[in-house]
């Protein structure tokens, strides 16, 4: 099949390119200098149409692909210089010619021709015509990004524009869901979309820009068409169908409305055909739009999750998913200087999850090996409200409040095999998880410009966080002899029970003080501090067969653990722009000071300690960039590590903190590099990072069989890891688009494993090829070939994945699309090696001006019945095979407002 394909596209660009000459030459001043990133298009005469276009580089270079004996007006641009018309006739033979602009223009008019053109760039924006790049089966906002040169959706829903992470996603310059983009690239409708602008160097606060590093932050606005403002559109969609067994359904209304004063979004889904619009994943990374205060602190102070490792989908293929959710967002202008937005998610699914899986111990090679199934139920609540006022360029006051609130439970039903010295026993485990945590989260900011030169930055953050997790496992066999269990022989089973709660307060304020001391660098004081107060607070007991409960009451089997952190510190960085290169070293002094109470009796550390910092920028073109981050930090661990008592991990896994636990220091390295050539919308960026943990805390592991028992100690041993990736892709002839990448990563880790100190490594790569064709009278494809590379110590698992996608719009009213994936997975031996694919396609008939839309799809149409992957931790690799949802059709209708 991939030969197939390969020639297919072989020959479908070898024809494209055959009907077609190019033109060329250069774009200059009336001087004779290079124009870098001048516009030209090319109207074809007969037509009125844009047959193409074109942006110069740095050498004021133009190449457009046009069509042979054709008459074309060809349109040149460039912002504060007279525009250009030029006619041009073409042959069958390619042409060059060199165009001169004046520069007496009106900018105004240079505006109105940028405006035209399918890709322009102002400054630090980057603009998308989207109906540049729409063939006509785009439904939703992702469909149209993914069309576009240099950017990229991700299966999660997250966006990166050359290499980087979108951070914030804005609809007509209003927040849409701060904090993640997936709701919006899933749906926004992109028939709605007219322009999409790409803010680079993006930071929130006007009074900030350019005096820090904002290189690495992205924004993306969407500008509406007209017909779109100052009214309701959306869509409501409703379908039926059948899958292996039952029905299946799916309701989706989505609802947007916006005008300069407020906007309102409403988005419901509710359906079992494995639509997840926000998974549990999802939740726990929704950030809010939150900012990083203290990035620049070097103490790292990560407040952990007692989330009990509840099973994460693999994207959207469990077994079985009914989805419940709703989600409203909106913001509205009180008057000129005070704007406050928001938004309500709330969402419930019921999930079941089949999964085969073996576990190996590195250390013994012993195995277990799991058949189990898993009931899910999420309830999922966000909320947020924030409050902008900006009464002039001086001053800005910002408030923001974000709430998660959830309730999870997970019942589990397995049979375990263990291979322990070629000695198999078996057994049945029941094992229960719950949980209901809360989470406010609060940030409070006040800038102040005093004059050009003195500018005041107030940050205060809290966070409050309070989570209650229990476990019950129900075994045949006894892993753990805890003190105080009963050990009848009367007893047919063993019942395992703990309940956890955990509060954390923690509050994180620091004030900024910028000294413009030139136009091209400044100083930059701050003052900070970070405090935690935490309790940890568990309890272990047995329910007997007789239904009575057995508390374990000694010490060893309860935590009540008080925990204190405080660092005070002051920083210095000094930011300078001189000729190609922007530098800021700095330095910040902090004292810490942490004290934990447990046992009747309390620990203490205080020391003070020096941490240097480093940021290089290396301006070599406009549009290219060599980036050097260096930062040595302190890493401190929370309560989870130092509560002494044993906490049951799951039914096979004890751990027990240390309470006289130390920091461990982080040196962190970065390289990154960036090119980016609008002449040919060539992308280039590589990124290493490399990181070395010293007198890192490490863990003690002690295995009976595949039973773990494990405790944390300071050590004077080092983690590394290496991790690296790099992209490379171009567009051809306006119609042809294709890429390269890889990713590297990288780990050492240094262990005592059963009394013995062993050393395990990691190394993961993918490598991805892929081209893609944009016609919009053709039909379109896209192909690639996927390789995922997992070795581990003693293990290398392999997974070769070829994919296409082929989509048309046709007779004006038809749009098909199809994808196809395929799996090979096996590992270094062969002992396991299995096949597997997918196939899913739609049709879909909407009559051109009409608001109703008829479809029919089809998911999974070879009914594959599961998927394989594998994991890897410092004592042990896992492979696993899970159930996915069978072939279902579904016929919808959808009305568009």
């Amino acid at each position: 099949m991939n030969k197939t394909l390969f020639i297919f596209a072989l020959l479908f660009t070898s024809i494209c390119f055959s009907q077609s000459v190019r033109f060329d030459g250069f774009i200059q001043d009336e001087q004779k200098n290079p124009l870098e990133m001048a516009n030209i298009m090319a109207i074809n005469n007969a037509t009125k149409g844009m047959d193409s276009y074109g942006i110069t580089n740095d050498k004021g270079k133009f190449q457009l692909t046009l069509k042979p004996n054709t008459a074309y007006t060809i349109k040149v641009s460039y912002l504060g210089m007279k525009s250009k018309e030029i006619t041009v006739a073409t042959k069958a033979e390619n042409m060059s010619q060199n165009i001169v602009l004046d520069g007496a223009g009106i900018e105004l008019e240079g505006v109105e021709i940028v405006r035209e053109m399918p890709v322009s760039i102002k400054g630090d924006t980057i603009v998308y015509n989207a109906d540049s790049f729409k063939t006509g089966t785009e439904k939703k906002l992702e469909d149209v990004l993914k069309k576009l040169p240099g950017v990229e959706v991700n299966a999660d829903g997250e966006i990166e524009v050359e290499g980087k992470k979108v951070s914030k996603l804005m609809v007509e310059g209003k927040d849409f869901f701060d904090g993640d983009t997936k709701l919006g690239v899933k749906n926004i409708p992109a028939d709605a979309i007219d322009k999409i602008q790409v803010l680079r160097n993006y930071n929130e606060v006007g009074a900030l820009k350019g005096l820090e590093n904002d290189q690495d932050n992205v924004a993306m606005n969407i500008k509406l068409k007209d017909g779109k403002k100052n009214f309701w559109f959306g869509d409501v969609t409703a379908g039926i169908g059948v899958g292996e067994l039952d029905s299946r359904y799916i309701i989706n209304p989505k609802l947007f409305y916006y005008s300069p004063k407020y906007s309102i979004n409403l988005i419901t889904n509710f359906n079992n055909i494995g639509e997840l619009p926000l998974t549990a994943q999802d939740y726990f990374k929704f950030t809010g739009g939150f900012k990083n205060m203290m990035k620049k602190g070097g103490s790292n102070f990560n407040v952990s999750s007692n989330d009990l490792g509840i099973s994460l989908l693999r994207n959207n293929r469990a077994k079985e998913i009914e989805t419940k959710f709703g989600a409203t967002n909106f913001a509205y202008s009180v008057n000129k200087a005070w704007n406050l937005s928001g938004f309500g998610i709330l969402s419930t699914s019921k999930t079941d999850l089949e999964t085969k899986s073996q576990t190996t111990i590195l250390d013994s090679g012993d195995q277990q090996r799991r058949d189990e199934s898993t009931s899910q139920k999420n309830n999922l609540g966000l909320f947020k409200l924030s409050s902008t006022y900006k009464p002039s360029d001086k001053f800005q006051f910002d408030y923001d409040i974000l709430t998660k609130l959830t309730k999870q439970e997970e019942y589990s039903d397995l049979f375990r095999e263990q291979i322990v010295q070629n000695v198999a026993t078996s057994e049945d485990i029941f094992t229960t998880k719950k949980q209901n945590p809360t989470s406010v989260n609060q940030n409070l900011s006040l800038y102040y410009t005093q004059s050009d030169k003195n500018i005041f930055a107030f940050e205060m953050q809290h966070l409050y966080q309070d989570e209650n997790p229990f476990y019950n496992a129900n075994l045949q066999t006894l892993p753990f002899a805890l003190s105080g269990y009963v050990t009848n022989p009367a007893q047919a089973r063993n019942d395992y029970n703990q309940n956890r709660f955990v509060k954390t307060n923690k509050l994180d304020a620091k004030l900024d003080y910028y000294y413009m001391v030139t136009p091209k660098s400044n100083i930059n004081v701050t003052l900070g501090n970070t405090y935690s107060y935490q309790n940890f607070n568990s309890h272990i007991f047995q329910m007997l067969d007789d239904g009575t409960r057995n508390d374990l009451n000694n010490p060893e089997n309860n935590n009540d653990v008080d925990y204190n952190f405080n660092d005070a510190f002051v920083g210095f960085h000094y930011k300078i722009l001189t000729g190609k290169f922007t530098l800021t070293p700095g330095v910040s002094v902090h004292s810490y000071q942490m004290t934990n109470g447990q046992e009747g009796t309390d620990y203490s550390q205080s020391f003070t300690k020096i941490l240097p910092d480093f940021f290089a920028l290396y301006q070599i073109k406009k549009s290219e960039t060599l980036t050097y981050n260096f930062s040595l930090t302190n890493d401190f661990t929370d309560i989870n590590q130092l509560a002494a008592g044993y906490v049951l991990s799951d039914y096979s896994s004890l751990f027990r903190g240390n309470r006289t636990l130390e920091n461990a220091t982080s040196q962190v390295h970065s390289l990154r590099y960036f090119k980016y050539n609008m002449f040919n919308f060539e992308n280039i960026f590589a990124n290493a990072t490399y990181t070395r943990k010293v007198d890192a805390i490490k863990t003690e592991a002690k295995f009976d069989g595949i039973n773990q028992s494990s405790e944390p100690y300071n050590s004077n041993l080092a983690d590394e890891t290496f991790s690296g990736m790099g992209a490379y892709g171009r567009s051809f002839l306006k119609n042809y688009k294709a890429s390269v990448n890889a990713s590297l990563n990288w780990s050492k880790f240094n262990n005592i494993q059963n009394e013995e100190l062993r050393t395990t490594e990691s190394f993961v790569q993918s490598y991805t090829v892929r081209a893609s064709t944009n016609y919009k009278n053709l039909p379109n494809i896209e192909f690639g070939y996927n390789l995922l590379v997992n070795k581990y110590s003693g293990s290398t698992f392999y997974t070769d994945k070829p994919f296409a996608k082929l989509d048309y719009y046709f007779l004006d009213s038809f749009s098909f699309v199809s994808e196809y994936e395929f799996y090979h997975y096996y590992n270094g031996d062969k002992t396991v090696d299995n096949e597997y694919d997918f196939l899913s396609a739609s049709l879909i008939y909407q009559k051109k001006n009409s608001k109703w839309e008829y479809k029919v799809s089809a998911t999974n149409l070879l009914n594959t019945k599961y998927l394989n992957d594998d994991s890897f931790s410092q004592f042990s690799t896992r492979v696993s095979q899970y159930t996915v949802q069978p072939r279902y059709i579904i016929f919808s209708m959808k009305y568009n407002l």
